[in-house]
């Protein structure tokens, strides 16, 4: 750990789990940062939790689900009430709803929509004030069945995964509102959209090919260089 003020900076992880976000987490952790996990399932939480003290990483659990918009704006509050201002947001969560829009619902369609997007627009407008006084980060990890492509579309068709499609493709558009936005008040917006599977994660059956320590190294550098921008990862 770097120093005492860096022991003050806190990044908030959202949609917890193997892969992606355990590599945030890690990466960040190194560098002194405190770490709140967020994910529905506190069981795996506390497991990661534990994993990261044994490492030196002050960590802590907050299991909320992201799929209500106003818990995710509380969820700041609690953080903030317990390790701290925000220094960066990761934004991990996604669900993996309304699959097929021929038969999806009303409460499918919404589900994914808010977990993509709306909660992360007010868990950002509730952590402002902080990440405008630590000229802090959103940074979001987002996948390539969002991308404007005939082939991405036949793609998420057949994999069922239609409303994904939808709100990965919305989520990008907000990423670059988000930075237009927040350009004024130096918070950076980066964006990670991730062209595979990654290693590890929820979608590997053993072939994935991304390491997901490549995808923190990206998400590192946007934030240590305090650059706003999207980068792909295959």
């Amino acid at each position: 750990m770097d120093s005492d003020t860096d022991m003050q900076r806190t990044i908030i992880i959202c949609g917890y789990g193997p892969g992606i976000s355990d590599a945030v987490a890690n990466q960040f952790g190194g560098e002194g940062f405190q770490v709140a996990l967020v994910a529905r399932s506190a069981d795996k939480l506390e497991k990661a939790r534990g994993t990261l003290q044994t490492r030196g990483v002050k960590a802590a659990a907050f299991p909320t689900d992201l799929s209500d918009p106003n818990a995710a704006k509380g969820l700041v509050k609690r953080v903030t009430d317990q390790l701290g201002p925000v220094t960066a947001i990761h934004w991990n969560a996604y669900a993996n709803t309304a699959g097929d829009l021929m038969a999806a619902d009303a409460t499918a369609l919404r589900t994914g929509f808010d977990v993509s997007v709306t909660s992360l627009v007010l868990a950002v407008q509730e952590a402002f004030a902080d990440l405008k006084a630590a000229k802090g980060a959103v940074l979001v990890t987002n996948g390539g069945l969002g991308l404007f492509d005939p082939k991405v579309d036949a793609m998420a068709v057949q994999w069922n995964s239609m409303g994904l499609a939808i709100a990965n493709a919305a989520k990008h558009k907000l990423i670059g509102l988000l930075s237009e936005k927040l350009r004024a008040d130096e918070i950076t917006v980066g964006e990670v959209v991730v062209l595979g599977l990654v290693k590890g994660g929820v979608w590997d059956t053993g072939n994935a090919t991304v390491d997901p320590r490549t995808v923190a190294d990206k998400f590192w550098e946007i934030y240590s260089q305090h650059e706003s921008r999207v980068v792909t990862v295959s």
